[in-house]
C-alpha cells in the first residue's frame, strides 16, 4: 500500500486545531482532525507522531488511518473531514396500488380467531395474495402510517 505523508499549510492546521477545540461537529469529524494533526510532517505541525500511536490513543485501526490521509492527499483536507454519500440506490417496494391493496385488507375482516389485523399478519397475507415476492412488516406499518388506520390506535 502507498505511504501518504500530509504537509499541512498553516492555515489548515488553525482550521484543524479549532475543530478539536470548540464547535459541535461529528464523531468522524473530530477523528479525523486529530488524526490529520498527528501525521501532519509539514513546517507547522504540532508534533507528528506514528500511526502506530495515533491508533492506539484514538482506538481506530491503521486502514481507517491510511484512509484518512489518503483523502487529504488526493482530494484536500475538506473531503477528508467529510463523509461520504452512499451510492446505494434504494428502490420503493411499496408502490401507490400495493398501498391500496393493504389499506383495503386493513379494513377487511381480520382471519377467524383475531379480533384484528396485525401487521405481520398483513404482511403475509399481501405475500399470499401475490401481490408481491416479500414484504417486512416495517414496509406495512410505513404504509399504514401515512393514513388514518395505524393499527397502533
Amino acid at each position: 500500500m502507498a505511504r501518504y505523508r500530509i504537509k499541512l499549510a498553516q492555515d489548515e492546521v488553525i482550521e484543524l486545531s479549532s475543530i478539536v477545540k470548540k464547535g459541535f461537529h461529528t464523531a468522524q469529524t473530530y477523528r479525523a482532525a486529530y488524526v490529520l494533526l498527528n501525521c501532519d510532517e509539514g513546517d507547522y505541525s504540532l508534533g507528528k507522531s506514528t500511526n502506530e500511536q495515533v491508533c492506539s490513543v484514538l482506538k481506530i485501526g491503521m486502514r481507517t488511518i491510511d484512509r484518512i490521509k489518503q483523502k487529504c492527499v488526493e482530494r484536500g483536507v475538506e473531503h477528508a473531514l467529510e463523509r461520504v454519500e452512499s451510492s446505494h440506490i434504494y428502490e420503493k417496494k411499496v408502490d401507490g396500488d400495493l398501498e391500496a391493496k393493504i389499506v383495503q385488507l386493513c379494513c377487511s375482516e381480520p382471519p377467524k380467531g383475531f379480533a384484528k389485523w396485525t401487521l405481520r399478519m398483513l404482511a403475509d397475507k399481501v405475500v399470499e395474495l401475490g401481490y408481491i415476492d416479500k414484504l417486512s412488516h416495517v414496509s406495512v406499518y410505513n404504509t399504514l402510517k401515512k393514513t388514518s388506520l395505524s393499527i397502533g390506535k
